[in-house]
């Protein structure tokens, strides 16, 4: 009895934690999201616009690879800068602010452990935190993936559209990562796992192409992995 209430539990804990992790809402105006059997043209085509257009304004540096999902600008970006505003008497400030805005003040300088590469395949599509709020890393369907630092596994599953087979990592008390689009998952949920143990196998669940998308995670809010994976 006890045993299941704690499965329970668990489950309730890693649906809040997927909710607070990644935002899997609609997408903005002008930009639209990729869905099951989208190509590129046929994306270009019901905007009415062309795929160069498209791949210039999301640098896809690879057209025909698209993740489910994924957003993209479809819409051209505002080219006309804002009239200038008539000159003001600067104000004095009378007290200084109290905090930076979150966006700015919880972002940490630094991450409090060591990361290691979760694939060795060329990363195709980096991180822009709009259209990919990780990095794309390309390869073949069964290579491994390897947990990135210490932590415990808080999801396994594929509860999460556009992410495919998908495993979270947790890491101290703040920090998560997530791979996605796996073939096989190896490690079930509140498992410890040790950075460079093999986790997965590269797949394309939920993805046009075998891939590894990679998240770094601070807090629900995205980071850039490359500033804390070590240079190749």
């Amino acid at each position: 009895m006890q045993y299941g209430f704690l499965r329970r539990l668990s489950a309730v804990l890693g649906f809040v934690l997927l909710a607070v992790f990644l935002t899997a809402c609609s997408a903005p105006a002008g930009y639209y999201r990729v869905q099951r059997g989208d190509t590129l043209s046929r994306i270009a085509q019901r905007h009415k616009t062309s795929t160069k257009d498209l791949a210039r304004w999301n640098r896809l540096s690879k057209p025909n690879v698209l993740a489910i999902n994924q957003t993209l600008r479809v819409k051209p970006p505002a080219s006309n800068k804002p009239p200038l505003r008539a000159a003001t008497q600067p104000r004095r400030l009378t007290q200084a602010p109290s905090a930076l805005p979150a966006s700015i003040a919880k972002m940490p300088a630094a991450v409090p452990f060591a990361l290691d590469w979760p694939a060795q395949g060329p990363i195709i599509r980096g991180f822009d935190g709009i259209n990919n709020k990780g990095i794309n890393i390309a390869g073949k369907a069964g290579d491994p993936i390897y947990a990135a630092a210490d932590g415990k596994v808080v999801y396994a599953g594929n509860k999460l559209r556009g992410y495919g087979n998908l495993l979270i990592i947790k890491h101290h008390a703040d920090f998560l990562t997530a791979y996605a689009h796996n073939q096989t998952l190896y490690i079930p949920e509140g498992q410890d796992v040790k950075k460079g143990q093999r986790i997965a196998e590269m797949g394309n669940t939920d993805s046009t192409a075998a891939m590894l998308h990679f998240e770094l995670r601070y807090q629900g809010r995205s980071l850039n992995p490359l500033r804390y994976l070590p240079a190749r």
